[in-house]
């Protein structure tokens, strides 16, 4: 039996008139920007692959239209004219705001793009990075893209095993570190060839980080992997999802490229 004094539940009491009379306005229920909290990440920037191909309601002008909205929202955005038969067109967009991620999905999708796949990650700063200049933290949370002259484009998603005797999550911290500084001194081989970006998606995406790569040529994007999945942190650990390969080129060059004239 219960008495007069039990709570039920998360039950608030009844506001008094004062209290109602003086809460803020409340958003319109269609304008999600509006409302809070804000979801987009605390330090960083999202970043948005889309991969894409054109319908036959495809729309140049529409096109290039969502692409100038995007920067007035300050987001980057990265075109790709695809080669092989996953994607005609991957955009790469990043913004510290992702609901201007969702309007630029949003408004390729209207002007006739197919959206066929996508990923989703943030930029981040591993746990191997304590100790690095302040200038490389930022350029690791805030990269400025694309380089100029490096138009070959790679992405792939990645995860850490987690099988019997190649688990890396049971791998102690040291050791873990100690094969990290091992696959970077690889990296590190192509400065100058190569520009990373390597973005973190695990409770976000399939895989647990997603790879970007630009280079000034094809064969030093094959090097680059090639060279480091020799590294034990690649070869013991790494699983490897689909990769999308094309070259970086202005919204004009790439819609040309795709059909879109």
């Amino acid at each position: 039996m219960t008495t007069a004094s039990t709570v039920w539940w998360n039950r608030d009491p009844v506001p008094t008139l004062d209290e109602v009379t003086n809460q803020a306005p409340q958003a319109d229920e269609h304008d999600a920007t509006s409302q809070s909290p804000n979801p987009s990440p605390s330090q960083g920037l999202g970043v948005l692959h889309l991969f894409l191909r054109p319908s036959p309601l495809a729309d140049r002008s529409e096109a290039l239209a969502a692409f100038d909205r995007a920067k007035d929202a300050e987001t980057q955005v990265v075109t790709v004219a695809m080669l092989g038969h996953k994607a005609d067109l991957a955009v790469m967009g990043l913004n510290n705001d992702v609901w201007a991620l969702r309007r630029l999905q949003t408004d390729l999708v209207a002007a006739g793009l197919e959206l066929v796949d996508s990923y989703l990650s943030i930029t981040e700063l591993s746990e191997y990075a304590a100790g690095l200049p302040d200038q490389m933290k930022n350029d690791r949370l805030y990269p400025q893209l694309p380089p100029a002259g490096k138009q070959a484009w790679c992405f792939y998603p990645m995860s850490k095993r987690r099988d019997p005797g190649q688990n890396w999550y049971t791998t102690p911290f040291d050791r873990r570190k100690e094969l990290m500084y091992e696959h970077g001194t690889s990296g590190r081989k192509f400065a100058g060839r190569l520009v990373q970006l390597i973005t973190g998606s695990t409770g976000l995406d399939d895989y647990e980080w997603g790879v970007t790569l630009f280079a000034q040529h094809l064969d030093d994007l094959k090097e680059v992997v090639y060279t480091m999945r020799f590294d034990e942190a690649s070869a013991e650990f790494a699983e490897f999802g689909p990769f999308y390969t094309g070259m970086v080129a202005d919204p004009e060059a790439v819609l040309g490229a795709i059909g879109l004239s």
